[in-house]
C-alpha cells in the first residue's frame, strides 16, 4: 500500500515586525489510505498551522520549507494551476467553526455545488442530484439545500462542511477542530459519521484537536505537538493511556476518567503557559513546565527516540524526552512509559 500523505521536516516561519517567528519546527507525519491520524496539542502548539500548510493555505507572510507529498507529489513545489486542481479533489479541509466558513448570504446547496462546478466533475444537469446525495450521506434531508447557514443548528452546519469536503471525493480529509464548538451529543454524532465515511470510502483522515479523548476514540495513531514540533507519536490508545512524554501525560491527565472519582472531582491541569515561539527556552522547550525535568534538559533538545525498541532498535512509538532516550545524550537504561500511571484498559471520558 502506497503512502497517502508523507510530511517531511515541515517548517513554518512567520515574518513580523519584531523578526521571524518559528511556528512549526521540523514536523514529520505519514498517513496511509483508510487510516486516521490525530494531531493533538494545546492552543499555540502549531497543529492548525500544519493543517493549513498541507494545502498551502497560509498567508503570504509565512515561509514554508520541507516537503508535503500527497500521493507522491510535493504540494509545496506545485505550480498554482496544479495546486488548484489538487484542492478539493486530492485533499479537502473541514475548518473549525462552520458558521465562519460558510457564506451567510448563499444557500448551502449552492455552496456544496461550487467545488463540483469549479472542477467540472459533474455535468451541470446532475449537480442538484449530487448535492442531494451528499446531504443525505451526512444525515441531512435533501430539502435543506435551499436553507441558509443561519437556519441550521451548529451540528447541521458542521455536516454541511463535511458534505462540501466530500463533494469531489478526495483521498484525504483534514478535519481541523471539526467538533470543538459542538455539544457532546452532536460531537458524538459527527465523530461517528467521520468514522463511517473513512470505513466506507477508504479515504485517509488527519484529525486535529486539543482533546485527546476524541482522538483516542476516533484515530488509529496520534501525534502530540508542543511548541511547533511533535513530542510523541504512536498508536492512539498507547499514547493516551500510557504516554511516554510528560506533556502527553499532562494532556491525558487533564481529562477525567470514567470510573475514577478522584480524576473526575479534581482533574489535573498543567501550570504555566506555552513558550513564546520567538524566544523559546534553551534545551527542551517543555522544561519550564515539566515536573520530571533533569539537569540535562536545560542543554539537550531531545529528538524523537523509539519507546521500548526491539532488538533492532525499531518501535511504533517515539517520544522526544531524555527519559526515553538511551543514547549518549539521554539517561541510560530502558525507556520509561506510563507517566500518568493509568492503564491501557481505562477509558477516557469524551
Amino acid at each position: 500500500m502506497s503512502t497517502l500523505l508523507d510530511v517531511s521536516d515541515l517548517r513554518v516561519t512567520y515574518s513580523g515586525s519584531g523578526g521571524d517567528v518559528p511556528a512549526v519546527r521540523g514536523v514529520n507525519l505519514s498517513l496511509d489510505p483508510g487510516d486516521t491520524l490525530g494531531v493533538a496539542g494545546e492552543s499555540g502548539s502549531g497543529k492548525s498551522t500544519v493543517a493549513l500548510a498541507l494545502l498551502r493555505l497560509l498567508p503570504a507572510s509565512a515561509k514554508v520549507t520541507g516537503s508535503v507529498l500527497l500521493e507522491g507529489e510535493d504540494v509545496l513545489q506545485m505550480k498554482w494551476g496544479r495546486l488548484r486542481a489538487v484542492r478539493w479533489v486530492g485533499a479537502s479541509v473541514v475548518f473549525q467553526g462552520a458558521m465562519h466558513s460558510l457564506n451567510p448570504v448563499r444557500r448551502i446547496g449552492d455552496q456544496i455545488a461550487e467545488p463540483l462546478l469549479i472542477h467540472e466533475l459533474v455535468a451541470p444537469a446532475r449537480v442538484g442530484a449530487r448535492v442531494a446525495e451528499l446531504l443525505e450521506q451526512v444525515g441531512l434531508p435533501a430539502s435543506r439545500r435551499r436553507d441558509y447557514p443561519h437556519q441550521l443548528s451548529g451540528g447541521q452546519r458542521q455536516r454541511v462542511m463535511i458534505a462540501m469536503a466530500l463533494a469531489c471525493e478526495p483521498r484525504l480529509i483534514i478535519a481541523d477542530e471539526a467538533t470543538t464548538a459542538l455539544d457532546v451529543m452532536i460531537q458524538a454524532q459527527i465523530l461517528a459519521l467521520l468514522e463511517r465515511l473513512v470505513a466506507e470510502t477508504g479515504i485517509g483522515m488527519l484529525m486535529i484537536s486539543h482533546d485527546l479523548s476524541v482522538l483516542a476514540a476516533t484515530c488509529d495513531r496520534v501525534a502530540v505537538m508542543y511548541a511547533g514540533r511533535v513530542v510523541e507519536q504512536g498508536p492512539a490508545r498507547e499514547v493516551v493511556h500510557a504516554p511516554a512524554h510528560p506533556y502527553a501525560s499532562a494532556l491525558s491527565a487533564a481529562f477525567p476518567k470514567i470510573g475514577d472519582p478522584a480524576s473526575r472531582l479534581a482533574p489535573r491541569g498543567l501550570p504555566g503557559d506555552p513558550p513564546d515561539p520567538a524566544d523559546p527556552p534553551s534545551g527542551c522547550v517543555f522544561r519550564p513546565r515539566c515536573a520530571v525535568a533533569e539537569t540535562v534538559c536545560a542543554t539537550v533538545d531531545p529528538p524523537l527516540w523509539p519507546v521500548r525498541p526491539d532488538r533492532d532498535g525499531r518501535s511504533d512509538r517515539h517520544a522526544a524526552c531524555v527519559h526515553v532516550g538511551s543514547g549518549p545524550e539521554g539517561p541510560s537504561g530502558p525507556a520509561t512509559t506510563g507517566l500518568t500511571g493509568t492503564s491501557d484498559t481505562e477509558e477516557t471520558s469524551r
